[in-house]
């Protein structure tokens, strides 16, 4: 008996761990998402190339807000200056940033009502994504469960229980999803 509830545990704590990491990924992918102010986030998926390695510009650089649409970035070696702006203007950031030679300035301009809308369908496509990636860690651990039932190594009520609190935990993702999807929306959407 002490096993069985061992390997339900385990796969429970699988199951949970999986979709945590899938809310937390989906988080990230909304730093990144441009809101009409100025975040240091959105720079996070370029890389440049510096004394031939792929540095993060975070990295290689002091960046600060010091406007609510302005980004400024402060390379602590000047001559990178002009490879992060090259980095900055080849990804899809979609802001073009000018450079005094010191530093580099993003201004973010202000989003379209046009613009703002088609980010939020990008936003609640990354959601529909995320539910769709919890639901497949549901249907894994339903399936292992079965296995374990079938082998005989739990009983049929234990799965059942373990299902249901496996359906619980999924419902509960859902909704957290759902809350950080309307919370984007809502940051996209003021003006």
């Amino acid at each position: 008996m002490q096993n069985e509830n061992t390997d339900i545990s385990r796969l429970m704590e699988e199951s949970t761990k999986k979709m945590a990491e899938t809310i937390s990924a989906l988080k990230s992918e909304f730093l990144t998402v441009r809101a009409g102010r100025a975040s240091a986030s959105v720079l996070d998926k370029i890389k440049v190339d510096y004394y031939g390695s792929r540095v993060h510009i975070k990295e290689m650089a002091n960046i600060s807000v010091p406007e609510p649409r302005v980004l400024l970035i402060s390379p602590w070696d000047a001559s990178s200056l002009n490879t992060i702006v090259k980095a900055i203007q080849s990804s899809d950031v979609g802001i073009n940033p000018s450079s005094d030679g010191k530093v580099i300035r993003m201004v973010f301009p202000e989003l379209t009502e046009e613009r703002r809308k088609e980010i939020v369908k990008h936003v609640k496509r990354y959601g529909d994504e995320a539910k769709i990636a919890i639901r497949s860690v549901r249907r894994d651990m339903n399936e292992k469960l079965k296995k374990l039932e079938k082998d005989k190594l739990i009983s049929e009520d234990e799965m059942k229980r373990a299902e249901d609190e496996n359906q619980k935990q999924t419902d509960n993702c859902t909704k957290d999803i759902d809350k950080v999807v309307s919370e984007k929306e809502k940051e996209i959407l003021e003006f």
